[in-house]
């Protein structure tokens, strides 16, 4: 299969007056083009740090990070921009749906940071914004403010807003922490749904019954322990940080 995201030897290090924190410790990660990836680990284990370095919203201190065989490292902050914009979808546990913005307002809004031959007219934002309300079954609440819908239906709202831009993958951090477990079924069958047609899924959880179907990572103390596709024998001991 097709590499999407590798990562080789990833470090994140944080100076905290003067103390070092590692967030990561050298952790090697392959996702494959297609595929649902669950990532599991305790608070403070790295997976925030990792998801964001997958986002190109922070970089590795050390180790080489690659997006659809790109170096990260190498990308000029308005490349960094670009695939932010382009190649990945976000999806946030608490939504981040912008409260005085329609629902068709707030999946459009993405499509205006387009540029060069992706940009699209004000026309074709809208036609693209009801496509993808329509994917999530809430085409019939298009001119509705996120406050007068329910938890299920503000993450169904971001999930058509992280599909508007055609993304490559999609990063879903806790997408079903607020919800119920109804709320929590419709969305994984949306994400489910969502990966089957082609595109990339790469969640956090600690809702071990949303990751059935997916290939399951486990973090801890900064390194992967344990990977469904490849289980690791013994347990990954951090080493020093490297010089």
């Amino acid at each position: 299969m097709e590499n999407l995201v590798k990562g080789e030897g990833l470090w994140k290090t944080y100076d905290l007056g003067g103390v070092e924190i590692n967030a990561l410790r050298g952790l090697d990660i392959t996702v494959n083009k297609g595929e649902f990836v669950s990532i599991m680990g305790p608070s403070g284990s790295g997976k925030s740090t990792l998801m964001n370095m997958l986002g190109c919203l922070d970089n590795p201190t050390k180790g080489d990070l690659y997006i659809d065989g790109k170096k990260i490292s190498l990308m000029s902050d308005k490349e960094l921009t670009k695939v932010r914009s382009e190649e990945v979808g976000f999806i946030f546990q608490t939504f981040n749906l912008l409260p005085a913005l329609t629902v068709r307002d707030n999946v459009e809004f993405p499509l205006r940071n387009l540029s060069g031959e992706k940009k699209l007219n004000k026309s074709s934002r809208r036609e693209r914004a009801e496509e993808c309300l329509k994917v999530v079954g809430l085409e019939h609440r298009m001119d509705h403010l996120p406050a007068k819908l329910s938890g299920g239906e503000r993450q169904r709202v971001a999930i058509a807003r992280a599909l508007v831009n055609h993304p490559q993958f999609i990063l879903a951090d806790e997408p079903t922490g607020n919800l119920d477990s109804e709320a929590t079924e419709n969305i994984m069958n949306l994400l489910h749904l969502v990966n089957q047609q082609g595109t990339t899924v790469i969640m956090v959880t600690h809702d071990e019954e949303t990751t059935k179907n997916t290939r399951v990572m486990k973090i801890r103390d900064g390194v992967l322990v344990e990977d469904q596709a490849e289980t690791l024998k013994e347990t990954v001991i951090p080493v020093p940080y490297p010089a």
